[in-house]
């Protein structure tokens, strides 16, 4: 029985199409090899910028001055040469430290010894503005990883507090950004101590 001219052209049209199909599975991995991996995801968590209690300057209350970096990745990133620094310029760098993946490290502003889940600045003044500032870890290279701001704002002229979170992750090539309420909240005013 001979084969009528609208079955003959579904076929060649299923044949062109299935060619198509092969024609990009081969193609598919040249293309995918082209892009590549994604860094390890490294943030900043969290900050405890005003230390709970007086503004005393002892070693004490440096170190319950923190913030805490976060490798949410499965392996471990070599933070060796790594920066944190405040908007005024303080900077603390990272020495010979690997952060294990799932791990976080807090890095406190006081005197310590580091360990590896805590590092110190060594510093004997506070790093971190109680009311404005913004946390910068960027890798050895001086490439922004991430940021993470907080500040006051007053609304209506009240004394009341609008405490917020701003980060900035430099994996994220579309910009976003997440806005959270945090929850420490400064109580501390402004003082000839070294705080700013």
């Amino acid at each position: 029985m001979p084969v009528s001219k609208p079955v003959t052209a579904r076929r060649l049209v299923a044949a062109a199409l299935a060619a198509g199909a092969v024609v990009g599975a081969v193609t598919l991995p040249a293309s995918a090899a082209d892009h590549r991996p994604h860094q390890p995801k490294v943030e900043i968590s969290k900050a405890q910028y005003d230390s709970p209690g007086r503004d005393d300057q002892s070693n004490r209350s440096l170190n319950k001055e923190w913030v805490e970096i976060t490798n949410n990745s499965r392996h471990s990133v070599n933070l060796d040469g790594w920066t944190l620094s405040a908007k005024d310029g303080r900077t603390y760098t990272f020495h010979h430290y690997r952060l294990d993946g799932r791990a976080t490290v807090r890095v406190h502003t006081g005197v310590g010894s580091d360990t590896r889940t805590d590092v110190f600045q060594d510093r004997r003044t506070y790093a971190w503005d109680n009311y404005s500032d913004t946390a910068t870890l960027s890798n050895d290279r001086g490439r922004t990883i991430d940021d993470f701001s907080w500040g006051r704002h007053h609304r209506d002229g009240s004394s009341e507090d609008s405490w917020g979170r701003h980060h900035h992750r430099g994996d994220d090539s579309r910009g976003r950004h997440d806005h959270r309420g945090d929850d420490s909240r400064g109580r501390h005013d402004h003082r000839g101590d070294g705080r700013h």
